[in-house]
């Protein structure tokens, strides 16, 4: 279609928001920022969007709110709707992690006579959270959501944020519910009881073989959530591993180093050099901003089918055979395009080592990944803990804090995680999801891309460590020169190190031959 053309077709999309009024759990999460910017920049006709916000820090939730929109990630907003925009959002004073949400009586009122679409991005994403507090925020958290759906009388969706990666038993996951690994009520009720000692040492006899509370969790509460499928207008999205912003509105942004971004900077700092992982191997991953687009998307839909009697026959039966059975969607890209880690790896090192330099660098970049869990460790203790060793000696001497086995330690505790994940594979089917771009026009698809075509992965990871380097590490352009020189030198420095440890292994060899 030539874009000349986009402007005769309508943005529906956007008209199914218009004069609604939202709510959104985990607005001021990654996800929930994301998705909060492009509702007001593309759907500027929306009426109002509560955000439930707790205090945090001591800071207020209108406090954390304006201080949100200060941030990078709603300056183009600001810039092509103007700052009275962001007077439709308004703080909500809540905690997911409190009973009743810790909601008092006039905002609970407010929400259940004006609210018409809420959308539960909340949760805690920690791999190694307590069981107490990952139950209260992703299960108990989810079934407080649905009881105060229950209460709003004009509710036309509730969009609950899964992931794709909570049924691990499954090597193929399919868009349809499955039994969750535990009663969720029967697991609310013991964590609301024990003390959390005891909830401590038993938490691996509840997990089964689940790795991590994480996954437990948020199996649970999805399965609240589709309990509750004949009774309130719900939809399940589950993403797979979230990256920072591909195209829009800021690409590279992320507000945070989880994950792969994580090892990434890890690697271009030096501080990581080796990981127990097959390189052919790949996992799923999913830009941000396309998760936004798809909770936009996945309600125009699902509305649209509420309008199946009125449609053509032909255009009515599409619309049955997706929502008949069900309104689960994975939000995953490898059935179209899968990157494996040594690809992954490749273009990083490139990336960090050639274009955009890190401040501040160990070790050259370098390392790899390793298919044997001896080989690992041999240079896991070689070339990080042995080095961490040394410099933090070298620091406490100058008169500084040691810093570099703290790091490790942390390096660590993160393999635990990467290690399961990067080393079993896991496949997903999106057949539903994939139709919905159908539904959609050529205005639609190009404002809320729901696709990776066209995506370039060396142009895409040089943003993410542009973006890293300065909104988290906060390491300014105007240093990538002198980053450069330094990389230079610790280029040089890696290659005399090879050369004297080459040289010390012949002589070794030498004497031992002799």
């Amino acid at each position: 279609m030539d874009p000349k053309n986009l402007a005769d077709y309508p943005d529906r999309v956007a008209q199914i928001f218009l004069d609604r009024t939202l709510l959104i759990t985990g607005g001021t999460g990654f996800v929930g920022k994301v998705f909060l910017e492009k509702l007001l920049r593309s759907c500027p006709g929306i009426k109002k969007i509560y955000l439930f916000i707790r205090t945090k820090k001591d800071k207020e939730p209108n406090e954390r709110i304006k201080e949100m929109f200060n941030g990078p990630l709603f300056q183009l907003l600001k810039k092509q709707r103007g700052e009275e925009i962001l007077k439709k959002v308004e703080a909500i004073s809540a905690n997911m992690e409190a009973p009743d949400l810790a909601l008092s009586n006039f905002d609970r009122k407010k929400i259940t006579e004006e609210v018409e679409m809420i959308y539960h991005c909340a949760a805690t994403i920690r791999f190694d959270e307590s069981l107490r507090k990952a139950v209260f925020l992703n299960t108990r958290g989810t079934k407080l959501m649905l009881e105060l759906a229950k209460e709003c009388k004009n509710l036309i969706v509730f969009a609950h944020l899964s992931t794709a990666y909570c049924h691990l038993h499954e090597r193929v996951l399919y868009e349809k519910a499955y039994p969750p690994p535990s009663s969720p009520h029967h697991v609310i009720k013991a964590c609301e009881w024990l003390d959390e000692e005891v909830l401590d040492t038993i938490t691996d006899k509840i997990l089964g073989d689940i790795p991590n509370t994480y996954a437990f969790t948020k199996a649970l509460g999805e399965s609240l959530v589709n309990d509750e499928m004949d009774n309130l207008p719900t939809i399940i999205l589950r993403p797979s591993v979230i990256i920072p912003i591909w195209k829009e509105p800021l690409p590279g942004w992320t507000d945070n180093i989880n994950g792969p971004m994580g090892l990434l900077i890890g690697a271009g700092k030096g501080v990581i050099r080796t990981m127990y992982c097959k390189g052919e191997s790949y996992a799923d991953y999913i830009p941000v901003d396309i998760v936004a687009n798809c909770l936009i998307c996945t309600t125009f839909i699902y509305l649209q089918s509420k309008l199946v009697m009125i449609m053509q026959d032909r255009f009515r039966k599409f619309l049955i055979d997706i929502f008949s059975s069900k309104r689960i969607f994975n939000l995953t890209s490898s059935a179209e395009y899968k990157v494996s880690f040594d690809e992954i790896i490749k273009i990083g090192r490139d990336v960090v080592s050639n274009k955009i330099p890190l401040n501040g660098v160990l070790w050259y970049p370098g390392g790899s990944m390793k298919k044997w869990r001896w080989h690992h460790n041999v240079e896991f203790f070689l070339f990080q803990l042995v080095p961490a060793v040394f410099l933090d000696a070298l620091l406490i001497v100058l008169g500084y804090k040691p810093i570099l086995m703290r790091v490790q330690k942390r390096v660590s505790k993160g393999y635990e995680v990467f290690e399961y994940y990067a080393n079993n594979q896991w496949d997903f089917n999106n057949d539903d999801s994939m139709k919905l771009r159908q539904m959609l026009n050529p205005k639609e698809r190009a404002i809320y891309k729901l696709d990776g075509e066209g995506i370039n992965y060396h142009d895409y990871f040089t943003d993410c460590v542009r973006a890293a380097r300065l909104y988290i590490l906060k390491e300014g352009d105007e240093t990538i020169p002198s980053a450069r020189r330094h990389m230079r030198l610790m280029r040089f420095v890696d290659l005399v190190c090879k050369i004297v440890l080459l040289i010390g292994f012949l002589y070794l060899l030498y004497k031992y031959l002799l």
